[in-house]
């Protein structure tokens, strides 16, 4: 696969097929390359989430993530009245390192602007911190485990 265009796409996904290519991407990335099980991955969040996708001018599929609101985001967010959740964000091997995480987080933050939220949490890749540490998160709350795999809770206000 070529490196991806600057001028990569990032877009909600809006219909199935999207739908679909944000969950091969996740596939991809979490189950095949990190060895996460695939019955941890997909979850009931996932049917009311919004889910954004990243697309080479072509049309390949190279990255998403999802932003969990209102009652769905309580759980993870702590119950924090307007801060979803940003989670399940993945950019396939040949794409990483070429702005396209950045694209998808900042779609995401606008999805929740869209909603009204004025925070976002996340729970991240403890060797993705400095990703979002340059993004404007802030670590908060000890270290845990996900899927077997260190995390730390992030938050960025909106």
């Amino acid at each position: 696969m070529s490196p991806v265009p600057v001028s990569h796409v990032v877009r909600v996904a809006d219909d199935p097929g999207d739908r679909e290519a944000c969950f091969a991407v996740r596939k991809e990335v979490f189950v095949v390359e990190q060895g996460v099980p695939e019955d941890l991955e997909y979850d009931a969040y996932d049917a009311g989430a919004v889910h954004v996708l990243a697309v080479r001018d072509d049309g390949v599929p190279v990255g998403t993530g999802r932003l969990l609101y209102g009652e769905a985001a309580a759980g993870k967010t702590g119950g924090v009245p307007g801060v979803g959740s940003l989670g399940r964000l993945a950019v396939v091997r040949e794409a990483r390192g070429l702005g396209v995480g950045v694209a998808l987080v900042r779609g995401i933050e606008q999805a929740a602007r869209e909603r009204g939220l004025t925070g976002v949490d996340l729970g991240a890749q403890t060797h993705a911190l400095g990703f979002y540490e340059r993004l404007g998160y802030v670590t908060y709350g000890a270290e845990f485990l996900d899927a077997g795999i260190p995390h730390r809770a992030m938050r960025r206000s909106l």
